[in-house]
């Protein structure tokens, strides 16, 4: 048995957005982001995510449990992803970069919805009157 070493190159690339991934899945997960598809849904609300992870975090809303704290202003959320975010607002890091315009955001999904906007991409759609945004 040997171990193939781990490497970070991003050889799933998406096609809509030139966004990379190390992982198929992970781009799969990713191109939900341009379908609109939420196949996850959560049976207390009805509301649909694009990734698992996210609606185990969400059904803790119904619950209340929010058992990650900030140790700099003492601020509760659901999940580590969610600390990790907010703490970038103490740190003043934005490690997220436009590779098209050079805007720096704190949050990865922060960043690819902006790029969207460098497109004629509208990934949403309402389901009243059709239109796209």
């Amino acid at each position: 048995h040997t171990r193939t070493p781990k490497t970070n190159k991003k050889s799933y690339k998406c096609d809509k957005c030139g966004a990379g991934f190390t992982k198929n899945s992970n781009l799969t997960i990713h191109n939900r982001i341009h379908t609109g598809e939420r196949p996850y849904e959560c049976k207390d609300c009805g509301d649909r995510f694009f990734q698992s992870g996210h609606l185990t975090a969400h059904k803790k809303i119904h619950t209340g449990e929010k058992p990650y704290r900030c140790d700099n202003c003492g601020a509760l959320f659901v999940d580590k992803r969610g600390l990790r975010a907010h703490a970038r607002i103490h740190t003043g890091e934005k490690p997220y970069k436009c590779d098209i315009c050079g805007e720096t955001f704190r949050q990865s999904i922060t960043c690819t919805r902006h790029k969207l906007t460098h497109t004629k991409t509208k990934p949403h759609g309402c389901d009243v009157c059709g239109a796209r945004f």
